[in-house]
């Protein structure tokens, strides 16, 4: 019960962050936006170092470092595959396989669910499709390259959780500042490569900052919920975080949820109760 309470926090910071994130790149580009949200982001973890502990053993080296990078990489595929496509089709697909792959992890490793989970599991992975997908799913077909990015986007944000999981559970805040590090020296080499192409426009500060506190926030509950809960569980559960951004766009920017998005939210509250049940 406590990783299934941590990892839905996890999810809901996670949506929050990505509304916030999502709101700063409409004011200038993206990358301007995520200079300021990494640093915001590690600053919070090394904040924390002292209440939490950290353990800077090999382990947590290499598998924060490979974090790090995977964050680095699911970053760009994920900009850049909803640059090119529909976003209602492409997000429930990176959305899916960010889920489906920490699931088969957490499997392969000897992980069982009982019949509640078995039940619930899949339920969650329809509820992610649903809640993820906009306004006239199926309307436009993207790219074969924009489904390919779709998959590595997802895959590359599996990747990074699977690191976290696989991270010493002693190692404390040490995996996540270590990712948090990696990640945004090579946000910011990009950006510095790119900077002609950053536009004037300044980023929206504030926002962009709390979107790097809430991401950081969300990675150390999902450590938490790994470290104290089975993978398959915690990863799926996380995985829903497109609903925290679908409610507060309807809180604060008045958008409409659509029919499918409602059945994605009362499917997701099913699978958890029962989920809760394993």
């Amino acid at each position: 019960m406590i990783a299934l309470l941590l990892a839905l926090g996890s999810s809901l910071a996670y949506g929050c962050a990505d509304f916030l994130g999502g709101l700063g790149a409409r004011k200038a580009h993206v990358l301007r936006t995520v200079m300021i949200a990494a640093p915001a982001s590690l600053v919070i973890e090394l904040l924390l170092w002292p209440f939490l502990g950290a353990s800077f053993s090999a382990g947590a080296l290499v598998w924060g470092a490979a974090s790090g990078v995977a964050s680095a990489a699911a970053f760009a595929l994920l900009y850049r595959t909803l640059a090119i496509g529909p976003m209602n089709v492409l997000s429930p697909v990176t959305a899916l396989v960010s889920a489906m792959l920490p699931i088969v992890a957490g499997l392969l490793q000897g992980e069982r669910l009982a019949t509640a989970g078995l039940i619930g599991l899949p339920l969650a992975l329809v509820a992610v499709v649903l809640v993820s997908a906009g306004h006239g799913t199926g309307s436009a077909r993207p790219s074969r390259t924009a489904l390919l990015l779709a998959f590595g986007a997802g895959a590359a944000i599996a990747l990074q959780l699977i690191f976290l999981h696989q991270a010493p559970s002693d190692s404390g805040m040490a995996p996540l500042i270590i990712g948090r590090t990696v990640s945004s020296a090579l946000t910011l080499t990009a950006a510095g490569l790119m900077r002609r192409r950053l536009g004037p426009e300044r980023p929206a500060y504030a926002m962009s900052a709390a979107a790097g506190v809430l991401d950081s926030l969300a990675n150390l509950l999902f450590l938490l919920a790994a470290r104290s809960g089975d993978l398959t569980i915690v990863a799926v559960i996380t995985a829903l975080y497109p609903a925290g951004t679908v409610l507060l766009a309807r809180g604060v920017l008045a958008e409409r949820i659509h029919r499918g998005q409602l059945i994605g939210l009362g499917t997701a509250a099913v699978a958890v109760s029962l989920l809760a049940l394993t």
